[in-house]
């Protein structure tokens, strides 16, 4: 896995923080309305084991997640990946949704890394 500064590190956890939180928000908000709220639950599950994965290899924190709990999270995650890529190229250059979108994408790409040398 390439060396990242302490910062980038930071960026894309604070990115991942962030990510989560919009999930269990709108989690939160299908509930409510009784929308299906299978694929946000998978996409805030990876989530949390791509964050414990950064941890890991950042921070040596134990990861408790089996082998198939982490391939099923790379495979939400790699999934995901695709629809941030739109987003951004849809994005206006120097906004701050673009940045949001930019430090997102660069976090996902880091956490796949990162579960392919686990």
């Amino acid at each position: 896995m390439e060396e990242l500064s302490n910062e980038e590190q930071l960026q894309s956890i604070a990115s991942m923080q962030s990510t989560i939180r919009k999930l269990e928000s709108a989690l939160t908000q299908m509930t409510h309305s009784g929308t299906n709220t299978t694929l946000v639950q998978k996409r805030l599950d990876a989530m949390h084991i791509g964050l414990a994965v950064l941890d890991h290899v950042w921070n040596q924190k134990p990861l408790s997640y089996p082998p198939a709990e982490l391939a099923e999270a790379r495979h939400v995650l790699l999934g995901l990946t695709p629809s941030v890529e739109s987003s951004y190229a849809k994005s206006k250059a120097g906004s701050p949704q673009r940045t949001l979108l930019e430090r997102r994408l660069k976090a996902l790409g880091q956490v796949i890394q990162a579960m392919d040398t686990l």
